[in-house]
C-alpha cells in the first residue's frame, strides 16, 4: 500500500493534477473505438453471409419479369386530352384553368414528392373531365325554370316559416332560459314537425357528421357521373371523394353559411342604393344587440377624434362642424340604448306611445279607404259585436261601384239592347236583394239594426223600382253615422290598443322609446327619423322657425328645356328673405315638376296630415309642354308654394322648415325617391286613399256575404249571359285560397291550388311576400285585399308579362354567357391571380357587428313606400328585420345551403331516388327517429280508441 500511494504522489507531481482526467479519456476512446471496429467487422461479415443464403435457398428469378419491367419503363404511353367539356367554348376555357389550378394546388404538390411519371396526373385529369362532360350533359337535358321559380323560391319560404314558428315558440321560454342556447334547437324541432322525415341538425351542428355526409353524398355522385372502371377503381374513387367532400364542398358550404359573408354579400348586392339618415337611425332605434350599438359607437368616437383633429378654415369649418354635429347625435343615440338595455328598462314602444303625449287623429272616412288602417278597424269591430255594420258598409260600397259600372257598359253597347237590360237589372236586383237578406232582413245573422222606416222604405223599392246604384244611400249613411258617433265603436276604437297598432302601421306614431339617460340630456323625437334629425341637428339649415316666416317665394318665369332628345318644363322660383337685420337676400331657384312631385311625396310621408289640405297639381301625360298648360301648372304651383310657407303651417309643423329651406336652396334638387316610387304614385294612392276601385271593391267582399250571395246568383244562372257571368265574376267572386286548417305545419308550396288559373311563378312568390310579412296573421278578408293589390302592384309594374319576365331571367340566368361569368367568378375568388387564395381570418368583432348595421340599413332602405302603404310600415320592418335576423345563425344558414343543395341535385337527376337517399342519410338524427316513435305511439292510440 505504501508503495502504490507513493506511485500515485509521484505521478501527480510528474504530469500535474490533471493527469488523471486525460487518463481516464484516453481509456474510454481506447473502448469506444475498440466496440467501433467489432460493429464494422459483424456487420460485413453479417451482409456476405445473408447474401450466401438467398443464393443458396431462394430459387432464381425468372427472367421475363424484369425484362417486362424494363419495358414497361421505356414505354412512354400517350394519353390525349380532349378539352371540350361542356359544348361551349367560353365555359370550357375558365373551367379548364380551374382544373389545371385544383390539380397544381391539391394533388402536384406532394404527387412530385412521390413520383415524376405525368401518366397518374394524366388519368386522374381525364377522369375529372369525364365526370364534367357527364354533368353538363345531364344539366343540358333538365328544364331549370321549376327549380329557379318554385322549387328554390318554396325551399327559402318554408325555410323561413320554420325560423319564424321557432321565434314564436322561443318567446315563451324568454324568462326561463337563454334564447341563444335554446333557439337551434327549438329550430330543428319546428323543421321535423315541417318536414316529418327528415331532420338536418347532424348535418348542421356536428361537423364529424357533416363530413360523413358529404363523404357518403359524393360517392354517390361519382358513381353516377365517373366511367365504371374509374369508380371500381377505390384508390381512384376514394382520392376524388375526399377531394371533392373536404377541398370543395365544406369550404364553399362554410363560406356560404357564415353570417358574415352574408352580410357582406348583402350590402354588394345593394351596392348602388345609398344609405340615409331614415333607414340608419331606424336600425338604431330597433337593435336589441347591445355589441351592435357598441361598435357603431365606438366607431362615431373614431370619426369626432379625427374630425377634431383636422386644421380647417374657410368653408369647410361649417361641414366640418356639421358632420360632427351628426356623429354627437348618432353616438349619444347609441349610449341612451345601450343603457336603456342594459338596465332592463325596455318596454314594448307601442304601451309606451299609448300613455306619452297625444296620439294623432285619423277620421273615420280616411280609415274606411285606407286598407292598412282597415284592417285594425275591423278586428276592433271584430272584438265588439260590429262587423256587420263595417261589412254592410264596404259590400254596398262594393256594390255600387259594380251596379254603376255595368250599367255604363249596358248603355254603351245597345245590341240586343231589350233583353240584355233586363237581365242586367234582373241581376242587379238579385244582388241588392241578396244585400239586403244578408244583413237588414229579419232573418240576418247578425243583423244591422237601423231605423225600421228607412228598411220598409228599402224593401218597397226593392220590391217595386228598378235597382239603381244609389239604392243603398240612405241606409249605409246612417250605418256610417252608427260607426262615426256610437260611443262603442269609432269613438272607443280610438282608445284601444288597436289604434296604437294601428297608428305604428301608418307610421304616424311618435316613437318616445329614445329618451337618453334619465337627467334628460336628450329630447325625445318623433317616430320619423329623417324628422327628429332634421330638427336635432344643425347640417341642414341654422334659419329659426321665426326667420321661416320672412320667406316670399312666387315662380317668375317657365321654359322648356331639352336634355339629349328629352323634353321638359322647368319652372324659375324667386326666394325673397329678410334677415333680422333689415337686409334681404334674393336668388333664383329652377325646378322640374319632377322636383316638386318627389318633394311632395317626402314631405306627405313624413307629416301625413299635410295631405288633407296640401294638393299638388296632376301629372298630364299629354300635350304638357303646351303654353296654356303650363301657365296653368305655374298659377297652381305658386298657390302650392304659398300655401306651403303660409305662417300658420309653419307654426302647426315646424319640422317642415328644413324640408322647405332644403328645397328652396339655390343647388341642384336631391331626390330622396326614385324614378319607380314617383311613377308608381299614381297607382298606389287611389288603392290606398279610395275603394271606389272594381278590382279593389269588388275582391274585398267577406266570405259570409260572398257565400250568401252566391247562393242567390246560382238560382239566376240560366238567365246568364257574357255580361250576366261578368256581374257574377265580378261583383260576387271570391279570390281562390285552398282551405288553411293546418297550413303551419306544411311545405308553403303545398299551398298552392293547381286547379287556379294562374301562372305559378307570380303565385309562389306571393306565397314568399305571404310568408316573408306574416300575412298569415291578418283576418281572411284583408288578407285576401292585400293579395289582390301586391298582384296589382306587380301587373302595374311589369304588366301581364311578369311570369314571361320571370321565366327568360332564369333563361338569362343559365345561358352560357352567365354560367361562364359564375365560373370565372369562382376561379377568381379561390385563385386571384393565378394563385390559391389564403384563408380569410376571422374579421374582428367591431368590424362584423358595423356589417350588420350596414346590411340590416341596406335592407330597410331599398323597401318600396308602396309596400309600405299596402301593408304597413310595421309590418314591413319585421319583415325585412325577420329575413336578415334568419341569416344570422351559422347552423340555420347551413341547414339552408343543404336544402338547396338537395333539391338541386334531385332536379338533377330526376330518375334516380335522390329523395328516398336523402332520407336515409338524415335519419341517423335521434330527434327524427324520437319524432317517428312518437307519431307511432299516437297512431296505434288513435287505432285503439277506434
Amino acid at each position: 500500500m505504501g508503495m502504490g500511494m507513493l506511485g500515485v504522489v509521484l505521478f501527480l507531481v510528474t504530469f500535474g493534477p490533471f493527469a488523471i482526467f486525460y487518463f481516464a479519456f484516453y481509456i474510454l476512446c481506447f473502448v469506444g473505438g475498440g466496440f467501433a471496429v467489432i460493429l464494422l467487422f459483424g456487420k460485413t461479415n453479417s451482409e456476405k453471409y445473408l447474401e450466401k443464403c438467398e443464393h443458396t435457398f431462394l430459387p432464381a428469378a425468372p427472367t421475363g419479369v424484369p425484362k417486362a419491367l424494363e419495358e414497361m419503363k421505356r414505354e412512354t404511353r400517350q394519353i390525349k386530352i380532349d378539352r371540350r367539356l361542356t359544348g361551349s367554348s367560353i365555359i370550357d376555357e375558365p373551367l379548364q384553368q380551374v382544373i389545371q389550378f385544383a390539380l397544381r394546388d391539391y394533388i402536384q404538390y406532394w404527387y412530385y414528392t412521390l413520383s415524376n411519371d405525368e401518366s397518374f396526373l394524366l388519368e386522374v385529369r381525364q377522369t375529372i373531365q369525364n365526370a364534367l362532360v357527364q354533368f353538363a350533359t345531364r344539366s343540358k337535358e333538365v328544364d331549370w325554370q321549376p327549380y329557379f321559380t318554385t322549387r328554390l323560391v318554396d325551399d327559402f319560404a318554408t325555410h323561413l316559416r320554420v325560423f319564424r314558428k321557432a321565434q314564436q315558440r322561443i318567446e315563451d321560454l324568454r324568462p326561463k332560459k337563454d334564447i341563444a342556447e335554446e333557439f337551434v334547437e327549438t329550430f330543428f324541432e319546428v323543421e321535423v314537425e315541417m318536414e316529418k322525415e327528415v331532420c338536418r341538425d347532424l348535418v348542421c351542428t356536428s361537423g364529424k357528421d357533416e363530413e360523413a355526409f358529404l363523404r357518403d353524398l359524393c360517392e354517390v355522385l361519382l358513381y353516377l357521373i365517373l366511367p365504371p372502371g374509374d369508380f371500381h377503381n377505390k384508390n381512384m374513387r376514394y382520392f376524388l371523394r375526399e377531394i371533392l367532400a373536404k377541398g370543395i364542398l365544406l369550404p364553399l358550404i362554410d363560406q356560404l353559411s357564415d353570417p358574415d359573408y352574408v352580410n357582406q354579400y348583402i350590402i354588394w348586392m345593394i351596392r348602388d342604393a345609398n344609405c340615409n339618415y331614415e333607414a340608419f337611425l331606424n336600425i338604431i332605434k330597433l337593435s336589441d344587440k347591445v355589441v351592435e350599438l357598441e361598435a357603431v359607437r365606438d366607431r362615431a368616437a373614431e370619426e369626432l377624434q379625427y374630425l377634431r383633429s383636422l386644421d380647417t378654415a374657410g368653408d369647410d369649418i361649417s361641414t366640418i362642424k356639421n358632420q360632427i354635429n351628426s356623429l354627437l347625435f348618432v353616438k349619444k343615440i347609441c349610449e341612451s340604448r345601450v343603457q336603456r338595455l342594459n338596465s332592463g328598462k325596455e318596454v314594448d314602444t307601442l304601451k309606451l306611445a299609448a300613455n306619452f303625449g297625444k296620439l294623432c287623429t285619423i277620421p273615420l272616412d280616411s280609415i274606411l279607404m285606407n286598407n292598412v288602417a282597415l284592417q285594425f278597424f275591423m278586428d276592433y269591430m271584430q272584438q265588439t259585436g260590429g262587423q256587420a255594420h263595417l261589412f254592410f258598409w264596404l259590400t254596398v260600397e262594393g256594390y255600387r261601384v259594380t251596379a254603376q259600372q255595368q250599367l255604363d257598359v249596358l248603355q254603351s253597347v245597345q245590341k240586343d239592347g231589350e233583353r240584355q237590360s233586363k237581365q242586367t237589372k234582373g241581376l242587379l236586383r238579385a244582388a241588392a236583394v241578396g244585400v239586403y237578406d244578408q244583413y237588414l232582413s229579419e232573418k240576418a245573422s247578425p243583423r244591422v239594426h237601423v231605423d225600421d222606416n228607412l228598411v220598409a222604405k228599402l224593401a218597397e223599392k226593392l220590391n217595386y223600382e228598378d235597382p239603381t246604384p244609389e239604392i243603398f244611400d240612405d241606409v249605409q249613411r246612417k250605418v256610417y253615422d252608427m260607426m262615426l258617433k256610437d260611443e262603442q265603436f269609432y269613438p272607443s276604437f280610438r282608445q284601444n290598443a288597436l289604434y296604437v297598432r294601428m297608428l305604428a302601421e301608418l307610421d304616424m306614431l311618435k316613437d318616445p322609446s329614445i329618451r337618453g339617460s334619465d337627467d334628460g340630456d336628450l329630447e325625445s323625437f318623433n317616430g320619423s327619423p329623417t324628422g327628429s334629425l332634421n330638427s336635432s341637428l344643425d347640417d341642414l339649415s341654422n334659419t329659426s322657425s321665426e326667420e321661416s316666416l320672412q320667406l316670399q317665394v312666387t315662380i317668375s318665369d317657365t321654359g322648356v328645356c331639352n336634355d339629349h332628345g328629352k323634353t321638359y318644363a322647368l319652372y324659375a322660383i324667386t326666394v325673397q328673405r329678410r334677415n333680422p337685420d333689415g337686409s334681404e337676400d334674393i336668388w333664383k331657384t329652377y325646378r322640374r315638376y319632377s322636383d316638386f312631385h318627389d318633394f311632395h311625396m317626402r314631405i306627405t310621408e313624413q307629416f301625413e296630415h299635410l295631405s288633407s289640405f296640401l294638393k299638388l297639381p296632376g301629372k298630364k301625360t299629354f300635350n304638357n309642354m303646351d303654353k296654356e298648360f303650363l301657365g296653368k301648372r305655374k298659377k297652381d304651383l305658386n298657390t302650392y308654394l304659398q300655401l306651403l310657407i303660409n305662417p300658420e303651417v309653419i307654426k302647426a309643423c315646424p319640422a317642415l322648415i328644413p324640408y322647405v329651406n332644403d328645397f328652396l336652396e339655390n343647388k341642384a334638387y336631391s331626390k330622396g325617391k326614385g324614378d319607380f316610387a314617383r311613377k308608381m304614385d299614381t297607382l298606389v294612392n287611389p288603392l290606398r286613399n279610395s275603394m271606389r276601385n272594381v278590382s279593389n271593391v269588388v275582391k274585398s267582399i267577406p266570405d259570409s256575404l260572398a257565400e250568401g250571395m252566391t247562393k242567390v246568383s246560382d238560382n239566376m244562372g240560366k238567365m246568364s249571359d257574357k255580361l250576366g257571368h261578368e256581374i257574377k265574376n265580378t261583383f260576387l267572386k271570391v279570390p281562390p285560397l285552398k282551405p288553411e286548417e293546418g297550413s303551419e305545419h306544411i311545405r308553403v308550396s303545398a299551398q298552392l291550388d293547381d286547379n287556379v288559373d294562374d301562372n305559378i311563378p307570380l303565385r309562389v312568390m306571393l306565397l314568399l311576400m305571404d310568408e316573408v310579412f306574416d300575412l298569415k296573421e291578418r283576418n281572411h278578408w284583408l288578407r285576401r285585399n292585400i293579395k289582390n293589390l301586391l298582384q296589382q302592384l306587380i301587373r302595374a309594374t311589369y304588366g301581364d308579362t311578369i311570369n314571361r319576365k320571370i321565366v327568360d331571367h332564369v333563361d338569362w340566368m343559365t345561358s352560357p354567357e352567365q354560367v361562364a361569368e359564375t365560373v370565372k367568378r369562382f376561379r377568381d375568388s379561390f385563385w386571384p391571380s393565378g394563385i390559391l387564395a389564403e384563408t380569410a381570418p376571422r374579421r374582428e368583432k367591431a368590424i362584423r357587428m358595423r356589417s350588420r348595421v350596414a346590411a340590416k340599413t341596406k335592407m330597410l332602405m331599398i323597401m318600396p313606400d308602396e309596400l309600405k302603404h299596402i301593408i304597413g310600415a310595421e309590418t314591413t320592418r319585421k319583415g325585412i328585420l325577420r329575413v336578415f335576423e334568419m341569416f344570422q345563425h351559422n347552423q340555420l344558414n347551413r341547414r339552408l345551403v343543404y336544402v338547396f343543395l338537395e333539391g338541386f341535385l334531385e332536379t338533377l337527376f330526376p330518375q334516380y331516388k335522390f329523395r328516398e337517399l336523402f332520407i336515409k342519410l338524415h335519419s341517423r338524427s335521434q330527434r327524427m327517429q324520437r319524432y317517428k316513435q312518437k307519431s307511432q305511439s299516437a297512431q296505434v292510440a288513435s287505432s285503439q280508441k277506434r
